[in-house]
């Protein structure tokens, strides 16, 4: 940091402090600087010398800041001094946001919990993984979003948590987030008094548990206001989950014994449950026996390898489908049973050969905008006669092997199709009859072999409306390129690489590129040089990378 920071009295920004060693840039610069505001961020706390230091910072006296971070970088001091400069970095009770990282000490200040900063409304502690008991923060009566992360010695949920509440008094009575991650010994989670259980978190709309791998018993948390349930890597807790009726939007994972999921958890009779997400859950066989909730947007089910979908379930809500390393028993899937789905992920199945949709109705998929697979080995086909989705925008194949043609009619049929990636698809041997959409605006075609011997066919000079090009793959028999009439004027952008014998560009070709504005070239090795003069004028980036260029000649 500057020396003497301190003199600039008047400063009203200073979004980060790093404290230095010894005198030089001591926290006690920040004390005349009464008048910041916004952010501040002070790091390197382990730095400080003193906490007669840490109380000449005058924190306490900045009024107009709304937002501090407090920063600890030395994950092995432990020392209980940290402890007395907590205490003298208490702020002003005009604060909204504090966030306290890396602190060693056993115990959190008795400020952080105290109602004379009353203004809080969040509060991220992290990695303070010496703590051996939570701060009473039970009684900030502004506090709306509350993250608790890496707390290595906390073992219960304690009491002490919701501070010194009355029974005519509620604690956390404002949060609406409350998140507890990646803490190895928490085990138990203790209710606001026993006559009073569910008095606390009235107002609470989300909750997160992740990578607490001891966590058992009982959640004390049933309000009518939860609606995101996030349970993850806890495969103690899945049997004490609460009911689903309120939820609209759940994710639970890492149950590696689970064989089936709770049914009041999956209760979907009264649900309003808009988004599921389930992963890494290796022995689960079915995610309910009532089929799925009417209100079901989006569903996302990852690491599933037994999971069977039933085709005779109602996903006709469904706008979002996300299907990863799953379902190896699924061997083709008809988009016909989604038809309000506006985004589809397909990833890592491997049984997977054909997609199908039925011939019988005008508009199968009217709201498709997006579609991805990838990483499906057996998957051959798309459905005869090509994909009716007058809406589609984004079309994206990676990593399928066996697939060896594109949709029939994607020139009519995909009149929105804005962009086209196809990667790691050997066997595709040409664009479909017709060419592609009049309104592509990129185009990519990596490790496509038989694809790009069978450029002279691709026919883009004829897409003006391509203004973005990527072509990578290793093309042994191209020492030269793009070759004349490849690709279309009204190209502004080109990524070309992985040729690893070309040894010069096609200039006469590129300087019909009036348009080009970048140009980026990786992975040529035989690439030794360049002619500036046989660059289209218009080129204002030029990147090269990984090739053996040593010249560029003007």
């Amino acid at each position: 940091m500057p020396v003497r920071l301190g003199n600039l009295r008047h400063l009203q920004t200073l979004t980060k402090f790093i404290v230095g060693k010894q005198s030089r840039a001591g926290i006690e610069e920040l004390g005349n600087l009464a008048n910041l505001g916004g952010k501040l961020c002070i790091s390197s706390l382990q730095n400080v010398v003193s906490p007669i230091h840490a109380l000449a910072a005058s924190l306490n006296d900045k009024k107009h800041l709304e937002e501090l971070n407090l920063e600890w970088n030395d994950e092995n001091n432990t020392s209980e001094s940290q402890r007395a400069v907590l205490d003298n970095l208490k702020p002003h009770a005009n604060l909204k946001s504090l966030s306290i990282i890396g602190y060693g000490g056993k115990k959190i200040s008795d400020w952080i919990g105290h109602h004379s900063i009353s203004n809080i409304a969040s509060l991220y502690l992290f990695k303070c993984k010496y703590c051996s008991v939570l701060p009473p923060l039970g009684l900030l009566p502004s506090l709306q979003s509350l993250s608790i992360v890496q707390f290595d010695g906390i073992d219960e949920v304690g009491r002490e948590f919701y501070g010194n509440c009355s029974s005519s008094k509620k604690p956390f009575g404002a949060l609406k987030v409350l998140k507890f991650r990646d803490m190895p010994k928490l085990e138990k989670w203790f209710a606001f008094g026993a006559e009073n259980e569910g008095g606390a978190f009235t107002y609470l709309e989300e909750l997160q548990i992740v990578n607490c791998p001891k966590f058992t018993g009982e959640l004390p948390i049933h309000p009518s206001s939860l609606s995101r349930l996030v349970i993850v890597e806890c495969p103690l807790l899945v049997t004490s989950l609460p009911s689903a009726a309120t939820l609209r939007q759940l994710e639970i994972g890492g149950f590696d014994a689970l064989e089936s999921i709770p049914e009041r958890l999956m209760d979907f009779n009264n649900s309003c449950l808009e988004e599921l997400k389930i992963s890494g859950c290796h022995s689960l066989t079915s995610l309910s026996s009532a089929g799925l909730p009417s209100t079901l947007k989006r569903l996302e089910i990852k690491d599933f390898s037994k999971l069977e979908l039933p085709m005779h379930w109602n996903y006709s809500s469904v706008e979002r489908l996300q299907l990863e390393n799953s379902c190896d028993s699924l061997e083709s899937i008809s988009l016909n049973l989604f038809p309000n789905l506006k985004y589809i992920f397909i990833r890592g199945c491997r049984n997977l050969e054909p997609i199908n949709v039925s011939q019988q109705l005008e508009l199968d998929l009217v709201a498709l905008s997006s579609i991805e697979i990838s990483n499906c080995p057996n998957f051959v086909s798309f459905p005869n006669g090509g994909l009716r989705a007058p809406k589609l925008q984004h079309f994206h194949v990676f990593n399928c092997q066996s697939l060896t043609s594109l949709p029939d009619k994607m020139h009519i049929l995909l009149p929105s199709l804005r962009r086209l990636r196809l990667v790691n698809c050997p066997e595709v041997e040409s664009f479909p009859e017709g060419g592609l959409p009049s309104k592509l605006t990129f185009i990519g075609i990596i490790n496509c072999d038989k694809l790009f011997d069978n450029r002279r066919d691709w026919g883009l000079q004829n897409r003006p409306s391509i203004r973005d090009i990527s072509i990578k793959g290793n093309c042994k028999d191209v020492d030269s390129f793009p070759e004349a009439g490849l690709l279309p004027t009204s190209l502004l952008c080109i990524s070309i690489g992985d040729f690893p014998n070309m040894v010069s560009l096609d200039y006469k070709a590129l300087r019909h590129l009036t348009s080009l504005a970048e140009l980026s070239i990786c992975s040529c090795p035989k690439l030794k040089f360049m002619q500036e003069e046989g660059l289209p004028a218009s080129i204002s980036t030029l990147r090269i990378s990984k090739c053996a260029l040593t010249k560029l000649q003007v």
